[in-house]
């Protein structure tokens, strides 16, 4: 029985040791891959920003309120662009955005343009108009890319077909905290600071801020998604960074009470052994 036990737990130290490699080298694939995200986060944010400003600065300077890209209208059918990871293994980095999308629609007529092939994947089993599905691209995105996307996007929102477009992804806040965020990016709202109030009676605008605003309205949305997309790349690798190391962890440990096991088992077999030999020892004399 003892050396049965011992071939079982002999299997398992194995096949946890063979485990334990392949969540060390997921580990530092997605150290790697993590460092490249980061440095498209940092470069990202401070052009999302400066485009920002510029926008908030010019919808105070022109009549926004009439433009197509601001004016409020009837919510009949709302877009959803839903951010997920292309694998899994990430610890809750898809299920996250995946609930709180679910969550967001709620009462709402949603039609969604999935992002990812787990987000692909999960819409494709529910009843949700999907409109397009871009699985692959997040790794190595470039803010182009977006053009296609962000121009069927507004091409739908100018013929009526939707009436609000929300972006869900993971903002990436540090290597050990990434939110699931929401934000509305049609029909657009910016709110006025101390900095936009000052440039307002600076600033000319050719032919019109009227034209201004519609023509950076693209490359607004264009900023939006792409920041989008590389946090909730970042925030992939490093969620997973993290899964991978805890479950490096977990095999460790497992391992060493399998070895515990092991040398009881082992222990208890030359007991045994001895405990016959004697035994037999005094059978003879």
């Amino acid at each position: 029985m003892a050396s049965g036990n011992m071939k079982d737990i002999k299997r398992r130290i194995k096949s946890v040791q063979s485990t334990m490699q392949i969540t060390k080298a997921m580990e530092l694939v997605a150290s790697s891959k993590l460092r490249h995200a980061r440095e498209r986060v940092t470069k990202s944010r401070p052009y999302f920003n400066t485009i920002y400003k510029t926008m908030a600065r010019i919808a105070q300077d022109t009549k926004a309120g009439d433009s197509i890209y601001t004016k409020p209208r009837q919510v009949k059918k709302s877009l959803f662009i839903v951010i997920a990871g292309d694998r899994g293994l990430a610890g809750g980095y898809n299920s996250n955005v995946l609930k709180l999308a679910a969550s967001e629609m709620q009462g709402k007529n949603p039609c969604v343009v999935t992002i990812g092939k787990k987000s692909q994947e999960y819409y494709a089993k529910r009843d949700v108009e999907v409109i397009a599905d871009y699985p692959n691209i997040a790794e190595t995105m470039q803010i182009q890319d977006t053009h296609p996307i962000v121009n069927d996007m507004l091409s739908r929102y100018k013929k009526g077909e939707i009436d609000e477009v929300y972006i869900l992804y993971t903002e990436f806040v540090s290597p050990m905290t990434q939110e699931t965020r929401c934000k509305k990016v049609l029909p657009l709202a910016f709110e006025a600071d101390e900095t936009t109030e000052k440039a307002k009676s600076l600033t000319e605008y050719d032919p019109s801020p009227e034209a201004v605003f519609a023509s950076v309205v693209p490359e607004y949305l264009n900023g939006m998604l792409y920041g989008a997309v590389v946090e909730s790349y970042a925030s992939e690798q490093s969620s997973r960074r993290m899964a991978m190391e805890s479950a490096s962890d977990n095999a460790s440990e497992m391992i060493e009470n399998l070895n515990l096991s092991y040398n009881r088992a082992r222990q208890a077999a030359i007991t045994q052994e001895i405990t016959e030999i004697v035994a037999g020892a005094g059978q003879v004399g």
